[in-house]
């Protein structure tokens, strides 16, 4: 890389700077300070630092004899303190080394002066980045109450790598290294050390470990064995142009497709993806699982829902072993396991009884069956043959429910060889519970859906039941009124109405016996219109309803058939309520965009605490032959088409009956 112009400036930061750490490595490795924590480790670094703020200085002031130098104490600067950082956060040797892997290749290419500019920038960005993390790690996971001693260590070393990554992200962009930027790295550096000498005289206890998740792990070293690959690749490529002659440019073309599909192939290979987990999960951890990734995506997987929940339960179970196949036994009513769902494994035609050697040994001891072992070593078994189906079965994982089976499932044969131990046991055991519990649930709500159908079915006849109820009644009335009336023409067209319209209901019942209980479609209906039609049929009660129009020609969204029972069945309420002497009133106006219909009685009202605590609970009713779902059904409608239903009421003083029905408009071009 080409520095443009050291001046004495450049010479005298860095020369602070190598006076400031020379300083801190005298302090730090003074036996009084040795026995410290981390001392004598910082102490080394702040020495590293010092030497290579020196060879900065030989850069500026005789930069002819040593021009590689200062690359080389930069990447030895920059390896010092990430492996500091690394200490103080007790982790193991092989993250060690894979922090090393930067600055390795740093001072590779530091040794190489011709080496591509970028090169020489991006590796100690590369490295500046992951200072930055490892800073950010030791701070976080340190206890709240032990931050007060390493914020200023924190503070100090962070300021350090942000800085290399402010100056080589510059490089990075303009393919240089700015001489400003570069002259003031001595002193930026400089002020770190004072804020690492308080940090050591706090004594400050350090976090107790680096904890790098199985995801990030598993990522990376995808994607570093990507990168090689691609690069010797790249290189290989090269070589055929180089030798291959008036065929090269095809050769070289040829291998890059080829290696480019090759990589996708081995990337989407699920066993290669389940090698390599096994090998990162063997190499740099101690347990196999990360049980807080593996429990997340085993829950999400069965609160999924997309698919069946009884195949995810089987792919979240096998993902645990990389299996690529498995089936689901569960207990049906007749005792038996009998196999109900399968992934890309073929069900067999058998059953198991409840009390089958195979069943005995996944209830009674909780065993996760291995089939292999069964057939090599039978008398772990009882000596018992195992089952005439499982061919093909590596596991049979047990899925317990109050300490009883519920069901199992099979897997086949892992993508990749795996040592079945007791923590792999242990997780099948646990996943295995998780997973009944919902295939249980899920039986229930399944259940329960029958139930609620069976509960529909009996509330619409109950709802038949009550509008026979009130055909019955207006008939009653009709009969009852014919003794006195009769010779009176207008009660005989009025009886005649009333009769069609009682033959209309009851043809529309049964019709609606013969089809299915689906909701009646809703439509523009002109509200006054209804209003007219329902006081009409109950023009021959005592007393006769009356109806006022305050505002003509509204329109509302419903189904005219259940709007009209809802009105009928408030004024039939109000006149069975009211004696002959008194008053039933309609009263129908337009209040702030609604609709608002007010059916209103002298009869004999209701208390304040009936009206509160059961005048809209189903069966419940202050008439003698009532069925009380009457006013429950109509404040049900009228909350589906986005209406309400309001009562006022007292006793002796009579009831009011406030129906609110949004208003429906017809745009320009057509409805609203």
């Amino acid at each position: 890389m080409q520095w443009d112009g050291a001046t004495g400036v450049a010479a005298f930061s860095h020369g602070v700077a190598l006076v400031a750490f020379g300083a801190l490595a005298a302090l730090l490795l003074r036996p009084a300070w040795r026995q410290r924590p981390h001392a004598r480790a910082m102490g080394w670094s702040a020495v590293v630092t010092a030497l290579w703020a020196a060879c900065a200085m030989a850069e500026v002031l005789i930069a002819p004899i040593a021009p590689i130098l200062p690359g080389v104490a930069d990447a030895l600067r920059c390896a010092s303190w990430l492996a500091l950082l690394m200490r103080l956060s007790s982790a193991g040797w092989r993250l060690l080394a894979c922090a090393m892997l930067l600055p390795a290749a740093a001072l590779a290419v530091a040794l190489q002066p011709d080496a591509s500019p970028l090169l020489h920038a991006g590796l100690p960005l590369a490295s500046s980045v992951l200072g930055m993390l490892l800073v950010e790690h030791l701070y976080r996971n340190a206890p709240q109450n032990t931050r007060w001693g390493i914020k200023f260590a924190c503070l100090g070393i962070g300021a350090l790598f942000a800085f290399d990554f402010y100056l080589y992200s510059d490089a990075m962009l303009l393919r240089r290294v700015n001489p400003d930027i570069w002259a003031a790295r001595g002193i930026v550096n400089a002020l770190s050390a004072p804020l690492l000498a308080m940090a050591m005289a706090r004594g400050p206890v350090w976090t107790p470990g680096l904890q790098l998740s199985r995801q990030i792990m598993f990522h990376s070293a995808a994607l570093l064995g990507a990168a090689m690959y691609l690069l010797a690749m790249a290189v290989s490529a090269w070589y055929l142009r180089y030798i291959g002659g008036a065929w090269g440019a095809l050769m070289q073309l040829a291998c890059l497709c080829g290696a480019a599909l090759l990589l996708v192939g081995v990337l989407f290979s699920g066993a290669m993806r389940a090698r390599l987990k096994l090998f990162i999960g063997k190499h740099f951890y101690q347990g196999r699982y990360d049980y807080r990734e593996e429990w997340q995506r085993f829950t999400r997987a069965l609160a999924d829902d997309a698919g069946g929940l009884s195949e995810r339960a089987i792919q979240a179970m096998a993902g645990l072993v990389e299996s690529p196949a498995g089936m689901l036994w569960l207990r049906r009513e007749d005792d038996l396991f009998r196999p109900a769902t399968r992934w890309n494994m073929p069900l067999p035609d058998a059953d198991e009884r409840s009390d089958s050697p195979l069943c005995r040994l996944l209830a009674v001891r909780g065993w996760v069956v291995d089939l292999p072992e069964w057939r090599r070593q039978p008398a772990r078994y009882e000596g018992l043959p195992p089952p005439s189906w499982s061919a093909g079965v590596w596991l049979i994982v047990p899925l317990m429910l109050d300490r009883s089976l519920f069901g199992f499932i099979c897997l086949a044969l892992p993508r990749t060889a795996l040592q079945l131990n007791w923590e792999v046991r242990d997780v099948l055991k646990i996943a295995g519970s998780q997973a009944a519990s919902y295939l249980a649930h899920r039986a229930s709500a399944d259940s329960l859906a029958v139930a609620r159908q069976f509960e529909s079915f009996n509330r619409m006849s109950t709802f038949i039941v009550h509008d026979l109820k009130n055909l019955v009644s207006q008939l009653s009335l009709l009969l009852v009124n014919a003794e006195k009336h009769k010779a009176n023409p207008d009660f005989q067209n009025d009886m005649l109405d009333t009769l069609s319209h009682s033959l209309g209901k009851m043809k529309h019942l049964l019709l609606k016996l013969r089809r299915d209980d689906a909701p009646d479609a809703a439509a523009p209906l002109q509200l006054d219109q209804l209003l007219m039609r329902v006081v009409q049929l109950h023009a021959s009660s005592e007393p006769r309803p009356s109806l006022e129009l305050c505002s003509a020609g509204l329109t509302v969204l419903a189904n005219a058939r259940r709007l009209e029972r809802v009105i009928g069945h408030l004024l039939q309420n109000a006149v069975e309520a009211t004696p002959r002497s008194g008053r039933v009133a309609v009263r129908m106006q337009e209040s702030d965009g609604a609709a608002v219909v007010e059916l209103s009685d002298t009869g004999h009202g209701m208390s304040e605490q009936f009206v509160r605590e059961r005048l809209f609970q189903p069966f419940v009713s202050t008439k003698a032959a009532g069925m009380g779902i009457g006013v429950f059904e109509s404040r049900e409608y009228l909350s589906e088409v986005g209406g309400q239903l309001q009562v006022a009421s007292a006793p002796s003083q009579g009831t009011t009956f406030r129906v609110t029905l949004p208003l429906h408009k017809e745009s320009e071009h057509g409805q609203e």
